[in-house]
């Protein structure tokens, strides 16, 4: 059995409750393709900057997104180790698929 630190288990906490809002999937689906500014989600998304900016911050906060600043613009791209984080302790789950198979089936 796989244990899970309780720093470990709190950032897995933050970042599927990033997860859990519409407007941060929609800012990670863009996301996906490329590095994009600030003003550029804006506009995708048609969302003032104030409302993108708390998303993004709890995008940072969960560290699902990296940012970095040229000149007055803040660009954002996936931290792509975040996600694997998250599939990793997903994946944990996958062992109870076979298990509950092999149950069933003795239960018939």
């Amino acid at each position: 059995m796989v244990t899970t630190t309780s720093t470990k288990l709190s950032t897995i906490l933050l970042g599927f409750r990033a997860l859990s809002d519409p407007i941060r999937l929609q800012v990670l689906e863009l996301l996906k393709s490329k590095e994009l500014c600030v003003c550029d989600l804006c506009e995708k998304l048609d969302i003032s900057q104030s409302k993108l900016s708390f998303h993004l911050k709890n995008l940072k906060e969960a560290k699902l997104v990296r940012s970095r600043q040229e000149g007055r613009w803040i660009y954002y791209r996936l931290n792509l180790s975040q996600f694997a984080i998250l599939e990793g302790y997903l994946f944990q789950y996958q062992q109870f698929q076979d298990i509950l198979s092999k149950s069933s089936c003795q239960e018939s």
